[in-house]
């Protein structure tokens, strides 16, 4: 089994680390790395870089596909060569998955089309936008497409992954191997949930930051 996680420049690193870091203690999963081109790929804040260890080209049927997201993720939902390999992988793939704004990518390939989907609560729009059915969910499947919901939901995505996959014991070992035991000290976490004076900030002052124009 071979899992692919697109990088492209922008792209927010819990979105690709989060589900690499379960996804790659998979036995026989062997995780990877992808872009247009080999070496680093600036994330979101330009201060760190991941790098992909195979071109596109170089990974032409993995198993599974992860997309992150990113504040603008024009750098992917514009760029030809991304969409194409999308539609290709996807011929193939067993599952076609997307973290945050990552949903927007595989929605401008024409995969979401009338699906339901999620993606961060201030893209749920921009998502509407390309005739894809929005929910409010934190992780979402519909048949073999799975989106997540903001950034940290990457990880709760890949454990639904390992349970579909390996079963409720591997997700089980995985998520006790990580230490993956959320308890934030604010209930903040989402747009219900959060004081109303927060939520209305991030829509006013970040909205530039993190709603995406793809």
């Amino acid at each position: 089994m071979q899992t692919a996680i697109l990088l492209y420049p922008g792209f927010t690193a819990l979105d690709a680390v989060g589900p690499f870091e379960l996804l790659h203690r998979m036995p026989g999963n062997e995780t990877v790395l992808v872009a247009r081109e080999p070496g680093p790929v600036g994330n979101d804040s330009g201060n760190l870089a991941l790098v992909a260890e195979r071109t596109l080209a170089e990974t032409p049927r993995p198993d599974i596909v992860v997309v992150p997201g990113g504040p603008d993720v024009r750098a992917a939902a514009d760029d030809p060569a991304v969409l194409e390999w999308l539609r290709a992988a996807d011929a193939a793939t067993t599952w076609t998955t997307s973290v945050c704004t990552g949903a927007l990518v595989l929605a401008a390939a024409g995969l979401l089309t009338g699906r339901r989907a999620t993606t961060h609560w201030m893209a749920m729009d921009s998502l509407a936008g390309h005739g894809v059915r929005t929910t409010g969910e934190r992780v979402v499947f519909d048949g073999k497409y799975v989106t997540a919901a903001g950034v940290s939901s990457g990880i709760d995505m890949a454990l639904h992954l390992l349970g579909r996959i390996g079963g409720d014991d591997l997700a089980g070992i995985v998520q006790l191997m990580t230490e993956y035991d959320p308890q934030p000290p604010y209930d903040a976490g989402s747009p219900d949930k959060a004081p109303a004076h927060l939520v209305d900030f991030c829509r006013g002052e970040l909205a530039s930051e993190v709603t995406p124009s793809a």
